[in-house]
């Protein structure tokens, strides 16, 4: 990372240029605005439009986009708007050039856009299972190749990667998100290993359920429901109690969903001079879901 201005608090992310991707809304946004309050300008990469038809929860707006730009800038921070599909590796190549011919470089990139459905492996389609790996895992690269040779030419920086805690076992009626996320952490370490020499850090953030729009619809209280061994009723406001006080029960903390602004903490210190030692690792924020994991 190149050399900014000496300060007290590692933490401190005044002059660095970070992007974030999937930033509309849910951990893209709280990051974003985390990264903001921490002293970083900050590009948000969203594709606001959907994704794939088989997501049972409606797709991100501009106006949600426009919102995290808000919030950025009430910390006094510079913020920039992309509309990309992370899909497209042209598209992201060039919100890439646009971040660094305005803003002179990049620093800290978070790849975080991800999408997530549910069907029994066997039922699956061939967009059941392309439309997430495409989008999170290959997605997840294409943000690597397309901002990566920024940090770089920087001098160094810190790229995180948004894997889940379904990357680390499998998950019910998932197989193809529990595939991409775990792809995901192979990825990571990889990139580590190959992108260490520049001086670049490569990490991934591991959250539980988070409390968003990715996981607050019928689809996700049903798979809780079948997962615990219930029923689902088909009734949205039923399956979200039961499933609520079924996932509150699994977690060690006590709770169902984790706000995305428990998330955000943890990717401030990754992007910081704090953690410039950490590097090919995944830090988990689950409520304790972690304490399961045994590979």
């Amino acid at each position: 990372m190149t050399t900014h201005r000496a300060s007290p608090n590692p933490f401190d992310l005044s002059g660095r240029v970070a992007v974030v991707t999937g930033a509309a809304r849910g951990i893209g946004r709280s990051v974003a605005v985390a990264l903001a309050a921490a002293g970083a300008d900050v590009a948000g990469l969203d594709i606001v439009a959907e994704v794939s038809p088989r997501m049972d929860f409606a797709a991100a707006e501009p106006a949600d986009l426009e919102e995290t730009g808000r919030a950025v800038r009430a910390h006094g921070r510079r913020w920039l708007a992309l509309q990309a599909d992370i899909r497209d590796i042209t598209a992201l190549r060039a919100a890439a050039e646009r971040v660094v011919q305005e803003w002179g470089g990049i620093d800290v990139v978070l790849a975080n856009a991800g999408i997530q459905a549910f069907k029994p492996l066997l039922e699956m389609d061939d967009g059941d299972w392309f439309d997430q790996i495409d989008n999170n895992l290959t997605g997840t690269a294409n943000t690597l190749r397309a901002f990566g040779p920024y940090l770089v030419a920087r001098g160094g920086g810190r790229l995180i990667v948004t894997s889940s805690t379904q990357g680390q076992h499998g998950t019910k009626w998932g197989a193809s998100y529990s595939a991409s996320k775990w792809g995901i952490i192979g990825l990571m370490k990889s990139a580590a290993l190959d992108l260490g020499e520049y001086g670049i850090t490569v990490n991934a953030i591991v959250p539980g359920l988070i409390d968003t729009t990715l996981t607050r619809h019928e689809d996700r209280y049903a798979q809780a429901i079948a997962d615990g061994g219930g029923t689902p009723s088909g009734e949205g406001p039923k399956d979200e109690k039961t499933a609520a006080t079924s996932l509150a029960r699994k977690l060690p903390l006590g709770v169902p969903w984790i706000s995305p602004d428990d998330v955000a903490p943890a990717v401030v210190y990754l992007a910081s001079d704090a953690a410039r030692m950490v590097s090919g690792t995944a830090l988990s924020i689950t409520g304790g879901d972690s304490a399961r994991v045994t590979a």
